[in-house]
């Protein structure tokens, strides 16, 4: 009778554990959860980073109006009836200013103010381009001849010199753009009407009402 030959026993490293499972299957879990954390923080760090950047767009970085003022008007001679005659050389100085209310400067190309005198445009007067640095007032003065044989064909003109008091009326334009952190660009285009009565013997705006508007 042959003697029977023992097998070997697999050694016990080959044989699968069930405590290795779940150890691996653990870790997965683990590891799942750090990767959910991580996805969550992520997600909720730029939801919050955009709600800031939407917020500081509405409020601090928001293209505000600029505001545009008529200080004064100067004429270069006094407009009494021996100077108001046809031919006569006769000059307008305006004194505007440019408030600009953004945090970014506000550049603007040529200005240009227009006299008129009871409706009709006796002078106009352009300026050069310019920049209103951030929450700061620009005042600018704007330098045009007068046509006075307009104004000595206005039948109103003899009472108004009699009285020391001329009623006039100017239109102001400045073209320009802001430009907040090379992102946001705006054109904006600043119109200013005004009518104001000009005390000839003091030389200054006695009375003036305006009219601002603004396009974007």
């Amino acid at each position: 009778m042959e003697t029977e030959q023992a097998r070997p026993l697999a050694p016990a490293a080959d044989r699968p554990s069930s405590d290795d499972d779940e150890a691996a299957l653990h870790l997965k879990k683990i590891q799942r959860r750090k990767f959910i954390k991580i996805c969550g923080f992520l997600t909720a760090f730029v939801l919050i980073l955009v709600l800031v950047i939407i917020t500081l767009i509405f409020t601090v970085f928001r293209v505000k109006d600029p505001v545009i003022k008529m200080n004064g008007i100067t004429l270069t001679q006094s407009a009494n009836s021996t100077i108001l005659k046809a031919g006569t050389n006769l000059s307008f100085t305006a004194d505007v200013s440019v408030k600009n209310p953004n945090v970014a400067s506000f550049k603007y190309s040529n200005t240009t103010t227009t006299l008129y005198y009871h409706g009709t445009v006796i002078g106009e007067a352009q300026g050069p381009p310019g920049q209103a640095r951030p929450r700061r007032t620009m005042r600018m003065n704007i330098t045009a001849n007068i046509i006075t044989d307009r104004i000595i064909s206005n039948p109103s003109l003899q009472t108004e010199l009699g009285l020391g008091l001329l009623n006039l009326g100017s239109f102001s334009r400045i073209p320009g753009r802001v430009k907040i952190l090379n992102v946001i660009r705006r054109h904006v285009v600043v119109k200013m009407n005004c009518t104001f009565t000009y005390n000839i013997s003091s030389q200054d705006i006695q009375t003036q009402k305006c009219k601002r508007k603004v396009k974007l």
